[in-house]
């Protein structure tokens, strides 16, 4: 699992389910010291509480492996019915009581299911709970750039570097450290030497490069299918390793690689 691509709703999701999972073992209704919890009865906890802690799953699931799914439905549409079921059957419990109190295990299961669906709704509709959960790592020392570094695949060489950006000041995508804006090599006295017919628009100058997205970013097949095939969340470096016209070819943690259409604001490594 990659955390990187886990979302502050994601959090919220995670935290009401750990909730829910405790509220099962506190009673359910008040009735003395010897007040029932969820394990007492296997159907109330299984199918309503750990109902709700499975969706949970779920949603985190479909975040981290978007493209895997049940019965041919998403998997966070799935989690999110399963806590829309919950928070339901919840609600209605307390409003049915009749002379007996409710207990804090029913009470917090409540709060935490409501908590769980709220979370499982919003968080693709507000930006601040689509906000990375963990933010992108930065390296410890520069190093050359595009050296492998030592912390593994996903995290760049160097320091960060908006996308397309000369030491310490902005430059166009495919510039080299020392080169005048534009990409090209400086000739005498710092001026731009005429460029090279033969490069083609500078295509073969291109060298593969890290990048992280600011806001998740559908990643399309090279076959030009219109269908995503993995989905860039931000807080996660990609590898850049071709230019596609406008766009990027890109290489997923998993080995995928596919066409990035919108390299806007790309954060280069």
């Amino acid at each position: 699992m990659n955390i990187r691509s886990l979302t502050r709703g994601d959090g919220v999701v995670i935290g009401a389910a750990v909730l829910l999972f405790i509220a099962s073992f506190l009673k359910t209704y008040d009735v003395g010291d010897e007040g029932p919890n969820a394990w007492d009865s296997l159907n109330s906890a299984l199918a309503v509480y750990m109902v709700g802690v499975l969706g949970a799953v779920l949603i985190v699931l479909s975040r981290t492996q978007p493209q895997r799914k049940i019965a041919g439905i998403d998997l966070g549409q799935f989690g999110v019915a399963a806590t829309v079921f919950v928070a339901w059957f919840f609600f209605w419990t307390l409003i049915d009581l009749d002379q007996i109190d409710a207990g804090a295990g029913l009470i917090l299961g409540l709060i935490a299911s409501l908590a769980l669906t709220g979370a499982a709704i919003a968080t693709p509709l507000v930006p601040a709970l689509k906000a990375p959960l963990v933010g992108a790592p930065r390296p410890a020392a520069p190093q050359p750039y595009n050296a492998q570094p030592q912390g593994g695949y996903g995290y760049p060489a160097g320091q960060q570097q908006p996308y397309g950006a000369q030491p310490g000041q902005p430059q166009p995508y495919g510039a080299q450290p020392g080169q005048p804006q534009g990409g090209q090599p400086a000739g005498q006295g710092g001026a731009p030497a005429p460029a090279d017919a033969s490069q083609g628009g500078g295509s073969s100058d291109f060298s593969p490069f890290w990048f992280a997205v600011p806001v998740a970013r559908p990643l399309y097949g090279e076959d030009g299918s219109p269908s995503p095939i993995a989905e860039l969340a931000p807080g996660t470096w990609y590898l850049a390793v071709e230019q596609r016209g406008p766009g990027l070819i890109a290489q997923t943690q998993d080995g995928r690689r596919g066409v990035l259409q919108d390299t806007s604001g790309i954060q280069r490594g």
